[in-house]
């Protein structure tokens, strides 16, 4: 019996060896994989693959059984979007559904729709002009329609703008993934561009250098302004569940004829000139922008432009202000501002009281501007002043997003920003990703304890004491033939 337990022990040790050296080697090939044009796969990622349609194939049967326990309506906000995709349980099995949700005048940006699935597999940024495949840089130049995923949390430090080709969506559903560093993204003379779920801040100034815009062009780039997202001369765009912080210019600005933009359900903190909406008064191309601003939080050390308007048509719905320093929403240049059931919260300052600012114009040139305020809730001495007359018919048909009763705006914006419920683990692109490159789960509660060790669920602890078993019987049975 001795010699059995010894046995058992060495094939044990021998078995452990050989599967921490297999790990070893997997992580080694995934970390360098690169994704090229037709180029098969390797055998790593292979199995890979397999290993993600059983964890799907679980993941469905949980959620399933989740909502056999409750009421089919359970999941429903009253958010349009989120509605549309979240309330399906398999939504991680066709995540190109989310280009059918979109709202307001950026409702046909396709992003990546059709197009196949790009899996950023290195988060380093060494160079502008020649990037390594298996890089974000790499995937958003390139000329085909992609839908990128991130398959562990990443912190992307960009080295310079990271300027984008058209038809591309970047899903960062089911991961903590953070943008910072040079630039940061730049949509220029492109079209259908969906950006989700990605943490995007401490963009500062970058340039004078070359940076490539496409497979078969790179150019000198001047210094940039240090934008979260600069769009220039772009439309069909959608930027939702984002959270946007500490840039050096704006947090979002759109210039240069920009239109049908919808930018919803984001988180915006920290910043003084959050949001630009036209490039001058006297850019008369600015005049056809189309913009909806819908269901997000504009929260904390926030001062002014939420947003600031030149020309253009703007749809601010359903947002909630907790708080600014100067004013919320400001403009010049004749714009429309159509304000419906948002809830603006002013600071204590006595002098900051006023939502809006007509920027450097005399009362008797912007009193004609159709500027108008319906259903939106004002707290704490807030007070917004409308303009222009005649306005009834004009509005009625100009609707982007239907708004909804501001007494609802909590349950609305509830979900603003990044995404990080425990159950939007089940959205991973693969298996469980920890924090790399200096950034800290501390926003991220993809399914792991506060110290970053994966949760161990009912399911996990079965499986793992059936492995247990079979394994010990069949090194018994091997034992006895042995000896």
């Amino acid at each position: 019996m001795e010699q059995k337990w010894r046995c058992i022990v060495v094939l044990c040790s021998l078995l452990a060896v050989k599967m921490v050296a297999g790990a070893s080697m997997e992580v080694f090939n995934f970390k360098n994989l690169t994704v090229l044009p037709g180029q098969h796969p390797s055998p790593e990622l292979v199995a890979q693959h397999l290993q993600r349609r059983v964890n799907a194939s679980i993941t469905r049967r949980e959620m399933l059984s989740y909502a056999n326990m409750d009421s089919s309506t359970s999941c429903l906000t009253g958010n349009p979007i989120d509605d549309c995709w979240r309330c399906d349980p398999n939504w991680h099995l066709n995540r190109q559904r989310l280009a059918d949700c979109g709202i307001g005048f950026g409702q046909y940006a396709l992003g990546g729709k059709g197009g196949r699935y790009y899996v950023v597999t290195d988060s380093s940024d060494h160079d502008a002009v020649t990037p390594t495949p298996g890089t974000l840089r790499w995937a958003v130049i390139q000329t085909e329609p992609l839908w990128i995923v991130f398959p562990t949390n990443m912190h992307i430090q960009l080295s310079q703008e990271l300027i984008f080709n058209s038809f591309k969506t970047l899903d960062g559903r089911g991961a903590n993934v953070h943008i910072t560093g040079g630039g940061c993204i730049t949509l220029q003379y492109i079209t259908n561009v969906i950006i989700h779920n990605i943490h995007i801040h401490h963009c500062y100034q970058s340039g004078n250098t070359n940076v490539r815009s496409s497979p078969t062009h790179y150019g000198y780039r001047t210094e940039s302004d240090g934008d979260g997202i600069s769009i220039f001369g772009s439309r069909d765009l959608w930027i939702d569940h984002c959270s946007l912080s500490h840039c050096k210019d704006g947090l979002i600005d759109a210039v240069m004829g920009s239109t049908g933009i919808t930018i919803s359900n984001n988180f915006f903190s920290h910043h003084d000139e959050v949001m630009l909406l036209g490039h001058s008064d006297a850019y008369l191309p600015d005049s056809g922008m189309q913009v909806t601003i819908a269901f997000n939080h504009f929260g904390e050390k926030l001062v002014q432009r939420m947003p600031r308007c030149r020309r253009g048509y703007i749809h601010v719905v359903n947002n909630v202000y907790s708080r600014w320093e100067m004013y919320a929403i400001g403009g010049s240049g004749n714009p429309t501002i159509n304000s419906q059931g948002n809830r603006y919260t002013a600071p204590a300052n006595r002098n900051a009281k006023e939502v809006t600012k007509r920027v450097e114009t005399a009362q008797e040139h912007w009193r004609g501007w159709n500027w108008r305020s319906e259903g939106d809730i004002l707290v704490n001495g807030a007070f917004f002043v409308p303009s222009g007359q005649g306005l009834e018919l004009k509005y009625e048909k100009a609707y982007s997003v239907e708004p909804k009763s501001a007494a609802l705006i909590d349950q609305l914006t509830m979900n603003s920003g990044v995404l990080g419920s425990r159950s939007n683990k089940l959205g991973k692109w693969t298996g469980e990703g920890e924090g790399e490159d200096g950034v800290g789960d501390a926003e991220n509660d993809y399914g792991e304890d506060s110290d970053g060790s994966p949760q161990l669920n009912t399911l996990t602890l079965v499986s793992s004491c059936l492995v247990a078993l079979l394994s010990f019987m069949f090194l018994s049975s091997l034992c006895d033939t042995i000896l």
